[in-house]
């Protein structure tokens, strides 16, 4: 197939291309020495409307779309997120849109060889516009093979280190460029609020300050100062807006939540990646109180345009436009939902024909303004000039592979997961004493698994892969390694396996359980987390649980790793296991990071981005709560969680006082200085994520119990003591009044700064706001 599809030399497409232009005389658009507004002044007064409107069309790949033509059914093309396919038309039809100037962007493609394929074809277009190609490059450009695979997006927030993440997103976006991409459909800035939600493991948790420095930092990693330049991709904040606490955490389930809500928790990490500069946003799946958001103009005109000041595209999610007929059933007509998502600011639809026909009848009959297709169409323009893609739309092939996981890169995805690990309980077990632990029992679906790669990739070469039993063996050699593996599935785990794990146990020093979730796209029959997978239940999946207690039981030594996206309720193994590390998804490097925790190589710093219930149904169990849902506990236990945001334990210990500030009675436009002494009182190295959080002890429209307003990574040596200072303007102790104005209240207000949000970690003092 591909011999077929990629018959030409990429020489030839690019001669075959630039035969299309006749006329000798260079047109502006195509002088790079323009400024890039007049070039795109230019083009647009070139284009016919429906040149434009075809600016506005997306298709899936077509290698994507010929898998699909051959394999999939069609109860899976209507009802999935993953087959495309478009009724009526065969993937050739889109070969000659293309042609015909008549398609602005492709993604799921996965090649460079496919990459500079189709652009070939839009060298052969009256205008020669490029295409944009996008991919869904979360946590690396995942879906190419050979790709660096970093920590998924839960890691990254677990690290709290915003300069890392923007670092792992460059290397991103020039893995991305080397094979063909130039826009990468993340970073996802959803507030996490309920672990039910499967796409947990694709935000960056639960707090939207952290969400929000997450996110502004991927932006600026991807696209750099305005993304220009042939190394940099265009980022899309996405979803806009409330997916992430759908109702009964289903994906795409309506968010029915107060105005207050939105935005106070659910905006902020928008807002800061438009101040970041993010040229796309994505709109969401579900409806925000009554309104779909792909056919909402208070969403994405007058809310994110208008009041946030977003200049950029809005691209829709995956055939989200459609759904307004059959998901939303506010419209009765495809037809009526194209027009209508586009009035109400839709810029690309993802993904399919017919659009554009239906669109351009609109304007002829005056349903729509042609003003509003050239804004829509501007922008993409901006993104495709801006990336050099007028002066070179194609890719040497023969380096993809070279730049590609280099060395560098693979060094950052070892230095994120190695960061984002989180010690969650230690008895004095680790680190592993392997002069005493000699026959080392490692068992668990995860233990071999590729499922420490998480959602959003492909399959990967094995050799760019070390699971926790490789690392474990490369760096105990000459320990005796038990290996008693399920496969990826912990759906399908059998009593037997159990049996044969508690077997091995009896006769070893120390037991390693590598348990979890398994996020993996390409193996969906076991995928247990991700998007889409959605859960009721949040223990761990089939015999998973059996297999800890009956190990542990045996009375052997037993330590619990865990692989997962999301919080899990487990109550029981912090009770009866003394050690239990959570690694989330740690990427291509993740084994070899979580060898190197258990074995102390390295002093675990992670801190919990999401709060873990002790059930399922203690949701929402956010740190920043109001008081009265703390009124009273359950039948069968507390109302606390099981593991506070923010909480995360070391090989050492650390020590705060010394909470200072310069000011106690302060004005409305003063700042705060803030200052805390950390003390490592251990006999290591460590690193300590200091938190700062604050409270509005009274006020008139009711606050959370706390609000993290800044955190700071500090590296301390044994017996070190550092003085951490924070800034902290006074309006940053505002909220929203009782008729939804921004307003700092006069009076009373509690600074807390500590390890992690629970009350006995943070040392706490009080300021007062004059009126």
């Amino acid at each position: 197939m591909k011999r077929r599809l990629f018959g030409r030399s990429l020489l030839a497409v690019a001669v075959l291309g630039s035969a299309c232009c006749s006329d000798s005389s260079e047109p502006l658009y195509k002088d790079v020495s323009q400024p890039v507004e007049r070039r795109i002044d230019d083009l647009m007064g070139r284009m016919t409307l429906h040149e434009k409107i075809g600016q506005m069309c997306q298709f899936v790949g077509l290698e994507h779309l010929r898998m699909a033509e051959q394999n999939a059914t069609p109860e899976e093309i209507r009802d999935g997120h993953a087959q495309g396919y478009y009724p009526g038309y065969h993937s050739t039809d889109i070969l000659r849109m293309v042609e015909a100037g008549e398609a602005s962007s492709f993604f799921h493609v996965v090649t460079p060889e496919e990459a500079n394929y189709l652009q070939g074809l839009a060298q052969k277009s009256r205008l020669q516009i490029p295409l944009l190609i996008g991919i869904d490059a979360i946590h690396g450009n995942g879906l190419y093979s050979g790709a660096t695979i970093y920590p998924t997006s839960i890691g990254q927030a677990a690290t709290f280190d915003p300069d890392l993440v923007e670092r792992l997103c460059r290397e991103t976006a020039l893995e991305m460029r080397a094979m063909g991409a130039q826009w990468t459909f993340n970073p996802n800035v959803e507030v996490a609020r309920d672990a039910r939600w499967g796409r947990c493991g694709e935000s960056f948790g639960e707090d939207p300050l952290l969400v929000g420095r997450m996110g502004a930092a991927s932006v600026r990693g991807y696209q750099g100062a305005d993304f220009t330049g042939t190394d940099r991709v265009i980022a899309c904040a996405k979803h806009f807006v409330g997916g992430s606490q759908p109702v009964n955490g289903i994906n795409g389930a309506p968010f029915d939540a107060s105005e207050r809500t939105l935005r106070e928790i659910f905006l902020p990490p928008f807002r800061a990646c438009i101040e970041a500069g993010v040229h796309s946003v994505m709109a969401a799946h579900n409806e925000v109180n009554g309104h779909p958001a792909h056919g909402s103009k208070w969403l994405l005109t007058d809310l994110l345009r208008g009041e946030m000041g977003f200049e950029g595209f809005i691209v829709s999610d995956w055939k989200d436009v459609e759904r307004l007929v059959d998901k939303h059933a506010q419209v009765a007509t495809e037809e009526e939902a194209f027009i209508r998502s586009v009035a109400c600011g839709m810029d690309m639809r993802m993904h399919g024909p017919v659009f554009i026909d239906v669109i351009q009848r609109a304007v002829e009959q005056g349903v729509i303004s042609e003003k509003r297709i050239d804004e829509a169409c501007r922008g993409i323009l901006e993104a495709k000039f801006r990336l050099g893609l007028f002066e070179n739309p194609f890719v040497d092939a023969a380096q993809t592979a070279e730049l590609c996981n280099t060395s560098e890169h693979r060094a950052t995805a070892l230095e994120a997961a190695r960061k984002s690990i989180v010690l969650l309980k230690n008895d004095g077990l680790l680190p592993i004493d392997f002069s005493k632990y000699r026959r080392i029992l490692v068992a668990g679906p995860n233990a071999d698994s590729h499922a420490v790669l998480g959602d959003w990739a492909l399959p990967q070469p094995a050799e760019n892969i070390v699971t926790v039993l490789a690392g474990l063996k490369q760096i105990a050699p000459d320990c005796a390694f038990r290996e008693v593996c399920f496969g990826n599935n912990p759906k399908t785990m059998q009593a037997a396996d159990v049996d044969r794990a508690v077997a091995a146990a009896r006769t070893s020093d120390l037991a390693v359980l590598v348990v979890g979730e398994n996020g993996l796209r390409y193996d969906r029959s076991a995928k247990t987390c991700g998007e889409n997978i959605d859960r009721w239940d949040l223990g761990l999946y089939g015999l998973q649980q059996e297999l800890v207690e009956r190990v542990a039981a045996t009375g052997t030594p037993t330590v619990v790793v865990l692989i997962n996206g999301r919080p899990l309720a487990l109550p029981w193994i912090k009770a009866h296991i003394p050690a239990v590390v959570e690694a989330w998804e740690p990427g291509c490097m993740g084994g070899q990071a979580v060898a190197e925790v258990l074995a102390g190589k390295v002093n675990p710093s992670g801190k919990l981005p999401m709060s873990f219930p002790k059930h399922v149904g203690q949701q929402m169990v956010n740190y920043n709560r109001k008081l009265s849902s703390l009124w009273a506990g359950y039948v069968e236990g507390d109302n606390q969680p099981l593991w506070e945001f923010g909480y995360g334990l070391s090989y050492t210990t650390f020590a705060y006082d010394a909470l200072t500030i310069d000011k106690t009675s302060v004005c409305v436009d003063d700042v705060l200085k803030v200052s805390v002494d950390v003390a490592n009182t251990g006999d290591r190295a460590g690193e300590e994520v200091v938190q700062l959080y604050i409270h509005d002890l009274y006020s008139v429209v009711t606050r959370p119990i706390k609000e993290l307003r800044d955190f700071r990574r500090v590296a301390l040596a044994p017996g070190e003591r550092k003085r951490v200072e924070f800034t902290l303007p006074v309006e940053r102790l505002g909220a929203l009044d009782e008729n939804m104005r921004f307003t700092v209240e006069a009076g009373d207000y509690e600074i807390m700064a500590g390890s992690s949000s629970a009350d006995r970690n943070l040392l706490k003092t009080t300021i007062t706001v004059k009126k």
